[in-house]
């Protein structure tokens, strides 16, 4: 594939994203035949089918998603020598593309704010998503850094761990459990889960640890789609959480929502920092890491009522 080029390599990636030629060219600012021309050049030296042509659009082979993934690591890869050429110049400046599960959106910002003032030069782009969105971000180069509570395991990462994160269950002030002490995980399993989808990192803590109990994951509760939905849900006395508290500080200050004392409560669990091994770490990426080690557990909400047997001894 000697006669490969960039220009043939944005073609297969706005194809793949657009669906049709013509949309794809548009976005090229090409003419569809032009597309169609480097689309054929390619296939031709590569002596394979790389889109599949169909009712619905075209869609990518197996061979036409290898071409998009190089396609990806290459761009990344220009983008990280442009970020190398400008600290070897001595310029403070570079691009991160930082992705964080829905629950890291209650700290990230001041996070991003924090590293700013010591980092003014670098432009941070904020993604959010549920774990699985932010997987397939990180599996399609799509973010440079992921922030997470449970890293993936079939992917080839390196995961750092920056701060605790406590899960905890909650409910409305006025729920019969609030105020007991030592609720144990029999009791607390008799009431009325609010949910994340499957495959959210509180869901799968919650499911390890209601999972001794017969029977209990076979309706584990009512499913929202958001953290804020399930607070507002448990403030209107619907049913009862598990959550992380990062999420509610502002309900916990104001009296909104109470933590349960359930026997082996809270949680805790890491946040970590997840970046892929297959890519080179680019400055900006190096200069977050390095602030996440030193500082990034200062960025976090700080819950000390959560820890009582730390109190007592204190």
């Amino acid at each position: 594939m000697k006669n490969l080029t960039l220009r043939h390599l944005r073609a297969t990636q706005e194809i793949a994203r657009h669906g049709t030629i013509v949309r794809a060219a548009n976005a090229l600012g090409l003419t569809p035949s032009a597309v169609t021309i480097q689309l054929k050049q390619i296939e031709e030296d590569a002596g394979i089918i790389l889109f599949d042509r169909t009712n619905d659009g075209i869609r990518p082979t197996a061979a036409g998603l290898a071409f998009i993934d190089a396609a990806q690591m290459i761009e990344e890869r220009l983008r990280q020598l442009d970020d190398e050429v400008d600290a070897i110049k001595g310029v403070r400046t570079g691009t991160l593309a930082l992705g964080v599960v829905s629950t890291a959106k209650y700290f990230a910002p001041n996070m991003m704010a924090t590293f700013r003032k010591s980092h003014p030069g670098i432009a941070v782009s904020l993604a959010i998503g549920n774990r699985a969105e932010i997987i397939t971000k990180l599996k399609n180069h799509d973010v440079d850094i992921a922030l997470m509570g449970r890293p993936p395991k079939d992917m080839p990462l390196h995961s750092v761990g920056f701060g605790d994160h406590p899960l905890v269950m909650v409910a409305s002030p006025d729920h019969p459990l609030a105020g007991q002490r030592d609720i144990t995980k029999e009791e607390i399993a008799r009431e009325h889960f609010l949910v994340r989808e499957p495959g959210s990192g509180t869901r799968i803590s919650l499911e390890i640890f209601l999972g001794e109990i017969p029977g209990r994951l076979d309706d584990l509760g009512t499913e929202m789609s958001s953290n804020e939905t399930i607070k507002q849900a448990v403030m209107a006395g619907l049913g009862i959480a598990f959550i992380s508290a990062h999420t509610i500080a502002m309900e916990l200050e104001f009296g909104k929502l109470v933590t349960l004392d359930v026997i082996g409560m809270p949680i805790r669990r890491q946040w970590f920092s997840v970046t892929r091994t297959d890519r080179t770490v680019s400055p900006a990426m190096s200069a977050f890491q390095v602030f996440l080690r030193e500082r990034g557990a200062q960025c976090l909400p700080f819950f000390d009522k959560l820890y009582p047997m730390l109190q007592q001894s204190d």
